[in-house]
């Protein structure tokens, strides 16, 4: 397909002497002076092709099965987290949060009964204290919403058999 955009023409009628003649103006005293006639010519063309179909028919490849889901094994951690250690954390249990350390390790911090849901507003805040860690039983995660979480305890992630 292709789509042309037609000329556009433009026929200026220049008095004598007027600017960009490119020649000086005849004296006023002389009574022949010719009349003289410009054109600008604007011309743009635009092709657009849209490509035939494949004659050769494709067949779709199946996507390849999801992977089943990791079983975390909890194991005993300790009771503070490095705070520049912390690169994400999933919220995948209502009791809990998942943190991802720098590394690839997991720790899941348990939270109190009194914890509101995190994930209404996609996210928390955490603020660590002038010792740079996050630690059980003294930080707490405080949703977008202004509630607080409480961390009871931390454990350490381990994929499962």
């Amino acid at each position: 397909m292709k789509l042309l955009i037609a000329s556009v023409s433009a026929a200026l009628l220049l008095p004598p002497g007027a600017p960009g003649q490119g020649k000086p103006s005849p004296s006023p005293s002389s009574s022949a002076a010719p009349t003289r006639l410009a054109q600008v010519r604007i011309q743009q063309h635009i092709v657009i092709r849209v490509p035939r179909p494949d004659p050769v028919r494709r067949v779709a490849t199946p996507a390849p099965a999801p992977l089943p889901p990791i079983a975390w094994v909890e194991q005993r951690a300790d009771d503070c987290v490095a705070a520049d250690s912390l690169s994400g954390a999933a919220i995948i249990r209502s009791d809990s949060v998942d943190l991802v350390l720098a590394g690839g390790r997991r720790v899941r911090a348990k939270l109190g009964n009194e914890c509101p849901a995190l994930d209404f507003y996609t996210g928390f805040y955490v603020k660590p204290n002038k010792d740079g860690k996050v630690c059980a039983k003294r930080d707490v995660f405080r949703s977008r919403s202004g509630g607080e979480c409480r961390i009871k305890s931390f454990r350490t992630l381990t994929p499962g058999r």
